[in-house]
């Protein structure tokens, strides 16, 4: 059951952070790429008069495990997780209210799009979608049913490949080849497949564009190219509605909108989605040619169904059929 007002700090995969706990402590259950935004947003929340006093319990881990561990129990009260369906899952077991989305931006704070990071000095010259299906080129990236990043990065290549959902056969025919050849390796989740990488598997990681830009500030031996198609990563933030401290939780979801708040997710990699905020930040963000979304497949409920049903989802069959 979600718990504000304190928590406890030894927890495996969590830790506290922020403020003394005078007014309470909030516990954030995340999606693992989200971290380093909330290293930039948790201060920044502390510096206003509605953060003052407020500690931070952080979990992160791949986004459906966290919606599941909230199920199961977790001391969550705000959740922000990779995709749609992972809040779908909270609100059908009665955890988050089914109004979380009719907010002014649906519930989406930030967001990012799907991005090629590659080896430094780009040595395969990988710039577009068909570079990936050459031959020996190894391409990472997460288990789609652990891993919302995983889905967003098979969601891209289908989009692209499909034109937006109009000819299905040729998006999944692009989604067959690039896992039967080239994915070798499943991690479970998008922070996981990123160290893979590191260690020196494959040639290309798929993930997000923040993952890309906060591997850079590392100062890792890393490139990153964005395709000139590709797709709009959305990432959902909800309250549980189990929470102890209402109040206290709707003042931090309302700093994720605030300029001040855009400007840290900005900042840490995140595309920001308030208007002046996002002119703001224009030059650290281009616009691909062309940036397919979910909605332009369907929306969530279609594509869940459709492509990821574990049992006859399009995707998830191509999938299951290449690990055997």
């Amino acid at each position: 059951m979600a718990a504000c007002g304190g928590g406890p700090s030894d927890i495996p995969g969590q830790r506290t952070v922020g403020g003394d706990g005078s007014r309470g402590t909030l516990g954030v259950f995340a999606y693992a790429v989200a971290k380093p935004g909330f290293d930039e947003v948790i201060p920044a929340f502390a510096q206003t008069p509605e953060g003052a006093g407020v500690s931070f319990l952080q979990s992160f881990g791949p986004s459906a495990d966290q919606s599941r561990k909230v199920m199961f129990g977790a001391p969550a009260d705000f959740v922000v997780l990779s995709t749609e369906p992972d809040v779908d899952r909270l609100v059908d077991a009665g955890f988050v209210d089914d109004d979380w989305d009719e907010g002014e931006y649906a519930g989406v704070p930030f967001g990012s799009v799907v991005t090629f990071v590659v080896r430094e000095g780009n040595p395969k010259n990988i710039q577009d979608w068909d570079d990936l299906l050459r031959p020996g080129v190894e391409v990472v990236t997460p288990n789609p049913f652990s891993s919302g990043s995983a889905k967003w990065n098979l969601l891209a290549p289908y989009a692209v490949a499909s034109n937006g959902g109009d000819d299905p056969e040729t998006g999944l025919a692009y989604v067959q080849r690039l896992i039967r050849d080239h994915i070798k390796i499943q991690p479970g989740s998008a922070r996981e497949a990123t160290e893979s990488f590191l260690q020196g598997r494959g040639d290309v990681l798929l993930t997000y564009e923040n993952e890309a830009i906060f591997l850079q500030h590392l100062g890792d031996p890393i490139e990153y190219v964005t395709p000139p198609a590709t797709l709009r990563i959305e990432n959902p933030v909800a309250i549980v509605n189990r929470t102890a401290d209402r109040a206290m939780v709707e003042d931090f979801l309302a700093f994720q909108y605030s300029p001040e708040g855009q400007r840290a997710w900005a900042e840490a990699g995140f595309r920001p989605v308030v208007p002046e905020i996002v002119d703001e930040f224009s030059a650290e963000f281009p616009e691909p040619e062309t940036l397919w979304r979910v909605a332009d497949l369907g929306g969530w409920d279609v594509v869940n169904a459709e492509l990821f049903d574990p049992d006859s989802g399009l995707i998830s069959v191509i999938y299951y059929e290449a690990l055997r």
